[in-house]
């Protein structure tokens, strides 16, 4: 090989080396401060308060949905969340849609104690496609903070709480799937849940 082409070729390696880089590189969906980059669907309470992002239950004590203006495909999450109250009544949505209230997608439960945390559902569809064994269900800890991470991989979906695998399911219909990342407060009131470190990893 003459010089010529070996530095062709360095370069060339060079650059697909950078794009794998930057493929590989965490972004931050909150920044801390405001709610940029990020839609609320619904009369229920988003806000910033002390770094955190909050989600609080309104007056109408119905379904509110805060999702990121950009379309995630395949990705790892990291999210750390803490419930305030014992409703705890939550989810992370991936791949969604979202008309007035209604969404179309698939949700990694946040939820009460013994409550399926981690599992997923699909909402206005098949309901529940894989709950977390009964021995994972004491992993939450409730009223402290917990650490979230799902990855999503064409058809696959894996949870993890607090470092221990949850569930995996590999589904078809969810590899179909494109749309936001979007955090539920429940219906029925009571809720407070406090988000941190929202960071994702594209794949």
């Amino acid at each position: 090989m003459n010089l010529k082409s070996f530095s062709a070729l360095l370069l060339f390696l060079v650059f697909f080396s950078s794009l794998s880089i930057t493929a590989q590189k965490k972004i931050s969906l909150f920044n801390g401060k405001d709610l940029s980059g990020w839609v609320a669907y619904g009369t229920e309470k988003w806000y910033v308060e002390d770094g955190y992002l909050i989600s609080e239950s309104g007056p109408d004590k119905e379904y509110g949905y805060l999702a990121t203006e950009k379309h995630y495909k395949n990705f790892e999450l990291t999210l750390q969340f803490k419930q305030e109250t014992d409703n705890g009544n939550s989810g992370v949505f991936i791949r969604s849609t979202i008309e007035g209230t209604k969404v179309s997608g698939w949700q990694v439960e946040v939820a009460p104690p013994n409550k399926h945390t981690g599992g997923i559902y699909e909402s206005y569809g098949r309901g529940w496609l894989i709950k977390p064994a009964p021995e994972k269900e004491s992993i939450l800890k409730s009223g402290k903070w917990n650490k979230l991470k799902i990855r999503a991989v064409d058809g696959k979906i894996t949870s993890w709480l607090n470092g221990v695998q949850m569930v995996t399911i590999d589904d078809k219909k969810i590899g179909e799937g494109n749309g936001s990342i979007a955090l539920q407060i429940h219906s029925g009131g009571g809720i407070l849940i406090k988000w941190r470190k929202l960071r994702l990893k594209k794949l």
